[in-house]
């Protein structure tokens, strides 16, 4: 009897961590009407929404618009926004391997040429935190650093003498005093600012990324999923079924912002312990 006992419960505990809890939702906050198609959010909550055609717009952490660049003729479709630095942002066009900087107001700094620099196939692009430029130059398999004047100031070693397969990044993330390259097909690997390889984490074909102190976060198949830093643990939770389908989520501090067709929507919400 207690050996059945003791089997039941090892199930109910199975089962437990197999189903996730949903993530708590409760009111709407604010709707920001109009087709995007992405946005992104900087650490003052100001939101950068890039709209289907290719116009970025600032709005300031109450949703109110604070500037626009519209310079969409000229450099087309953005593949990459860098908000990190909120008086630096990062535009990458990879169409034409050009990369653009705006500075708070949106007003255009400087423009990189990087195929006049010798780079013709650069996947990832990232600010660092001095202000300079992270890019993964796929043709070398160097993960590369410039100056405002588009000039390599450091670069790495070709990845292929450290790894057995070569990496695709297609993100780069400057945290916590380390360099993140994402690949979502082998995970995501950790740099100290040397360049030398310190980890990898073993996230694949997760979407909309997002670094913090503690946490990593994303999505995949409709579910946000967060790992532990220092516990190096994994949770998850369902995202509510009225919020789906959506095409970009993001979760930071009690709000969840949710992008679809019809706009972006902002909630106040709980992860839940």
């Amino acid at each position: 009897m207690v050996r059945f006992l003791f089997t039941i419960v090892c199930l109910c505990f199975c089962c437990h961590l197999l189903t996730a809890q949903e993530l708590s939702v409760s009111q709407k906050i604010k709707t920001v009407p109009g087709r995007y198609h992405s946005f992104s959010l900087d650490n003052l909550d100001n939101i950068y929404l890039l709209s289907v055609s290719n116009q970025l717009k600032k709005l300031n952490a109450n949703g109110d618009s604070v500037s626009v660049f519209n310079e969409i003729k000229k450099f087309g479709a953005a593949t990459l926004v860098d908000v990190s630095n909120p008086v630096k942002i990062l535009l990458y066009y990879k169409g034409f391997a050009t990369i653009v900087v705006l500075d708070g107001m949106l007003n255009r700094k400087n423009t990189i040429d990087l195929r006049k620099k010798g780079m013709f196939n650069v996947t990832a692009v990232g600010l660092s935190y001095d202000g300079k430029i992270w890019l993964y130059d796929d043709m070398e398999n160097v993960l590369k650093k410039l100056n405002d004047e588009g000039e390599i100031i450091f670069q790495t070693a070709d990845f292929r003498q450290i790894f057995d397969k070569a990496l695709a990044p297609t993100k780069i993330y400057d945290q916590n005093q380390y360099v993140y390259l994402y690949d979502s097909l082998q995970g995501l690997f950790v740099f100290d600012y040397y360049g030398s390889f310190k980890t990898r984490i073993d996230i694949t074909k997760w979407a909309n990324i997002s670094i913090g102190k503690d946490w990593i976060l994303g999505t995949s198949n409709q579910v946000l999923n967060r790992y532990n830093i220092n516990g190096f643990s994994f949770d998850k939770r369902n995202v509510p079924a009225a919020l789906q389908p959506f095409k970009q989520l993001f979760f930071k501090e009690k709000k969840l912002y949710v992008l679809r067709e019809e706009g972006l929507d902002i909630y106040e919400a709980a992860f839940n312990e």
